[in-house]
């Protein structure tokens, strides 16, 4: 037998399930390689007992069989569960799920995955950004069979991506992670420039709002939402939700919610066990309303008793929120 064969045969013994590669039909068989081998056919097949040769044409439906088993074994052997971190400016981008004709964060990152690997492949991420939402830290996961070590992945990749967007780094993860279920907490912040003119390397990246605030009642209010609440008065409607067979529930844990001045930004950050859609832009809508004085800081609590969206706020724009870390 060849080396090739041999090298085969050791594999098959460590992959199949007991008892499948020596029983075809009820006959204990020898070894059935692969037809890659230089004979391209069923070779060194023998009867375990008698040592005499097997009718190859009589056992060939089940090679056949075995062949197409192994080869998934093989490759479930090979295949890899990686975990990547990456930034990205989302502002010219139509948010992270991927969508027909538009340049979407998973379209892209998809498409350089697929240049680098060979592979078709669809990373998940821990959440969908919403078009113009820019990430410091975001997660994302996919299975490859590609051999590549992971440090160098983070090269290739970011030799094919935009510059808007980067791969910070790449490692192995067990095989049930998964960057959005395993998720245990994430933590979003926003900018809010208030002077009277925001410098045009800021304008994609914070909300301009230099009109009269309190800010010290955005303070207060914000933390009415620490707590387990249900936050469907903050949550926009989402036609993707329960597509996946998971139970909807609108009540989310917020652990940490607070404003905070950095010179002529007001900054509000946010970290919760996870987020609806639009939840922290609605929040941040909302506290703009106690700032001009419309809602006072304790009306938050009625506004999540109502469960309506129309008790809260606007929307406030997406070119201020990032999401800055994800935990598991």
């Amino acid at each position: 037998m060849t080396t090739k064969a041999l090298l085969d045969q050791e594999l098959i013994r460590k992959t199949a399930g007991p008892g499948f590669i020596f029983v075809f039909s009820g006959k204990a068989m020898g070894f059935v390689a692969n037809r890659h081998m230089e004979c391209n056919s069923i070779a060194d097949t023998r009867s375990v007992t008698s040592r005499e040769p097997v009718d190859c044409i009589k056992f060939a439906p089940a090679c056949m069989l075995f062949q197409c088993v192994v080869e998934q074994k093989l490759r479930a052997i090979r295949m890899r569960n990686l975990k990547i971190i990456l930034a990205y400016d989302g502002s010219e981008f139509f948010g992270w799920q991927v969508q027909p004709d538009v340049a979407t964060i998973q379209g892209t990152l998809a498409s350089a995955i697929g240049r680098v690997t060979g592979e078709k492949v669809l990373p998940q991420g821990s959440g969908r950004t919403d078009a113009g939402v820019h990430a410091l830290a975001q997660v994302a996961t996919f299975a490859t069979e590609s051999p590549i070590p992971a440090q160098n992945l983070v090269k290739a990749l970011n030799d094919i991506l935009p510059p808007s967007i980067r791969v910070l780094e790449a490692t192995g993860a067990p095989p049930e992670f998964h960057a959005r279920k395993s998720a245990r907490a994430k933590t979003y912040r926003y900018r809010m420039y208030r002077g009277a003119i925001c410098p045009p390397s800021l304008a994609r990246y914070v909300w301009h709002y230099p009109y009269p605030l309190d800010e010290d009642a955005m303070l207060r209010a914000s933390g009415f939402v620490i707590g387990e609440h249900d936050f469907t008065s903050f949550a926009a409607v989402d036609s993707e939700r329960g597509r996946e067979d998971e139970t909807i529930s609108n009540v989310r844990q917020i652990f940490a919610s607070t404003w905070e001045r950095a010179e002529a930004e007001l900054r509000y950050t946010v970290r919760g066990s996870g987020f609806l859609h639009h939840m922290v832009r609605n929040l941040v809508g909302t506290y703009v309303l106690v700032g001009k004085g419309t809602l006072k800081p304790e009306d938050l609590t009625d506004i999540l008793a109502a469960r309506k969206r129309s008790a809260a706020g606007a929307t406030a724009p997406a070119s201020g929120l990032y999401l800055v870390s994800v935990e598991y």
